[in-house]
């Protein structure tokens, strides 16, 4: 390579790019292809055939879990017994289903577990799916719903999205 400064900084700064946006791949793969592949030890649907949803809003989020294709009715059933189950779970405090796929340090858990009768959690079936919503007036348990949230779009990968 030529001593030139211009074409040095240009190569150091395509080196750093790759390492930076390189490993970041590198770590993030792994991670959705664990949650991927330990999905169904925790939700009897299929994650292939299924997409999850994350809406964050003022009052806390909306989860959502849809098929991905309308005839799938099995799946729809699989999703909408898990997540009335996981509301249930939710509104005691119970985040275990989710800690046991994610890690108990997830970003937001351990607030939404120490909190949760301040957060109002509804379940609602869907004709395509089902979803939980989260509502809450206090600042501290907002922003650990939406860390929460955040964690699991970043874990879920490409089985998860925002709307």
């Amino acid at each position: 390579m030529n001593n030139h400064p211009q074409q040095r900084k240009s190569f150091m700064c395509s080196v750093v790019f790759f390492l930076v946006c390189g490993c970041s791949l590198v770590l993030a793969q792994p991670t959705q292809e664990r949650i991927h592949q330990m999905g169904h030890n925790v939700m009897p649907f299929d994650l292939a055939k299924t997409t999850h949803i994350f809406h964050m809003t003022d009052s806390g989020g909306v989860q959502r879990v849809i098929v991905k294709d309308a005839s799938a009715k099995d799946q729809v059933e699989l999703i909408q017994r898990r997540l009335e189950h996981e509301a249930e779970a939710f509104q005691r405090g119970d985040y275990s289903d989710p800690a046991s796929l994610h890690g108990k340090d997830m970003p937001g858990l351990k607030e939404l577990q120490t909190g949760a009768k301040q957060i109002i959690v509804v379940y609602s079936a869907l004709p395509n799916g089902a979803e939980i919503n989260f509502i809450t007036t206090n600042l501290h348990l907002l922003t650990a719903v939406h860390r929460w949230f955040g964690a699991q779009l970043s874990e879920h990968g490409a089985d998860a999205t925002t709307e």
